[in-house]
C-alpha cells in the first residue's frame, strides 16, 4: 500500500474546494472552503438545455475547473495539469506525485465511483487522491460522500475514463504554493470584482443574472417539458440543493465568503452585497421545495410561483454584484 503521509483528509461541501483544500492544506496553506471558492471566483448561473438533454440543468457555478484555474493565477500557485487518452499514461500520472509524496486532483465522473450513493453522470466531479494499493484508490471527497473513500481501481478507471458532458481527459493535477505566497487578503477585492464582472455582462442570455431571469420564465413550463414530471422536476431540486453545494445552488458558500471578507475589510459594498445573497440563499431553497412540490402534485402553480422567485433573485444577485463590483 501506498500513501502520502499527513494527508488532512476533511472533506467538505462542495467538490473542487473539497480536493483544493486536501491539496493546498498538504503544502502549508489551510483557508475555509468560502474562501477557497470566494477567491476562485467560482460563482455563476447557467439555465442549460438542449435537445439532447433529458431536462434542463440549473448550474450555480462557474465550469469544472476555472476554479481551480482561477485559484491559482490569483494565489501564484503552481498548478501542472495532465490529459491523456491513454489509461496507461493516466495511472502513472497519479502513481507518480503519489509514490513521491503529493496527493493529486482527479476529474472524473461520479457516476462509476463506489461510494457514490446518487448514480448519476456528472463528468465534472473533483476529488483527491492520496493512496492506492493493489485493489483500490484512496480518495478524499466532500462530506455528503462521506469525506475520506475508497473505489476500487477498476471503477476509478472507468469513472476517469468517462466521456460526455462536462468530461476531461483522464485529467489529473497537483498544485505547489510558491515560496512568498501573495496574501490571499490582497486577492479579495480582484476575486470579487472579476465574477460581478462575468456575472453582469454575461455573453449569453442563459448565464449570470439574464439566466436566472431565463430560467423564471422557462420554469413555468416544466411539466409539459418532462414525460415524468414525479421524477424529473424533483430530481431538479435536489441538484440544486444537495449536489455537493450545501444548498442554495452556491450562493451559501458565496454568503459566507463574503462575510468572512467583511471581518477583514471595511466596506459598505462588501457589507450590501453581503446582505443581499443571504436573502438570496433562502430564496433559491424555497425555489428548489417549490419544483419539488410541482412535480410530487403535478400542480402548475408551484412552478408560477417559483418563476416570480426567480424573477425576484435575478434582480436581487444583479443588485448584489453591481455592489459588489464597486469594490
Amino acid at each position: 500500500m501506498t500513501k502520502v503521509k499527513d494527508v488532512d483528509t476533511r472533506g467538505a461541501q462542495h467538490c473542487e474546494t473539497t480536493a483544493l483544500g486536501v491539496l493546498l492544506r498538504h503544502q502549508g496553506l489551510d483557508l475555509s472552503e468560502p474562501m477557497l471558492f470566494g477567491l476562485g471566483s467560482g460563482l455563476s448561473f447557467i439555465y442549460w438545455d438542449s435537445k439532447n438533454m433529458d431536462f434542463p440543468f440549473l448550474g450555480g457555478r462557474v465550469k469544472p475547473f476555472d476554479l481551480t484555474r482561477n485559484l491559482a493565477a490569483r494565489l501564484g500557485l503552481e498548478l501542472v495539469v495532465q490529459e491523456t487518452a491513454s489509461p496507461r499514461k493516466a495511472w502513472e500520472n497519479v502513481a507518480a506525485p503519489i509514490d513521491a509524496g503529493h496527493p493529486v486532483g482527479l476529474q472524473l465522473d461520479s457516476y462509476h465511483l463506489d461510494y457514490f450513493g446518487t448514480k448519476v453522470h456528472f463528468g465534472g466531479h473533483v476529488v483527491a487522491m492520496y493512496g492506492y494499493d493493489d485493489h483500490d484508490a484512496y480518495l478524499v471527497d466532500t462530506d455528503q460522500q462521506g469525506g475520506a473513500v475508497s473505489t476500487s481501481l477498476t471503477t476509478l478507471a472507468q469513472a476517469r475514463a468517462a466521456r460526455g458532458p462536462m468530461t476531461a481527459k483522464h485529467r489529473s493535477f497537483t498544485l505547489t504554493t510558491p515560496r512568498s505566497l501573495p496574501s490571499p487578503q490582497a486577492q479579495i477585492v480582484p476575486a470579487i470584482t472579476a465574477c460581478a464582472g462575468a456575472f453582469l455582462n454575461p455573453p449569453i442570455a442563459n448565464v449570470g443574472h439574464r439566466g436566472i431571469e431565463k430560467a423564471g420564465k422557462l420554469v413555468r413550463a416544466w411539466l409539459q417539458r418532462t414525460d415524468d414530471p414525479r421524477r424529473d422536476l424533483p430530481q431538479a431540486a435536489l441538484l440544486m440543493e444537495k449536489a455537493g453545494t450545501g444548498g442554495a445552488l452556491f450562493r451559501n458558500l458565496y454568503r459566507d465568503f463574503l462575510a468572512e471578507c467583511a471581518h477583514l475589510l471595511d466596506s459598505s459594498h462588501l457589507r450590501t452585497g453581503h446582505g443581499l445573497y443571504a436573502e438570496a440563499a433562502a430564496l433559491w431553497t424555497e425555489t428548489a421545495t417549490l419544483i419539488e412540490k410541482a412535480g410530487e402534485s403535478g400542480d402548475e402553480q408551484y412552478l408560477v410561483q417559483a418563476g416570480a422567485v426567480l424573477s425576484d433573485l435575478s434582480r436581487i444577485e444583479r443588485e448584489a454584484m453591481q455592489a459588489l463590483s464597486r469594490l
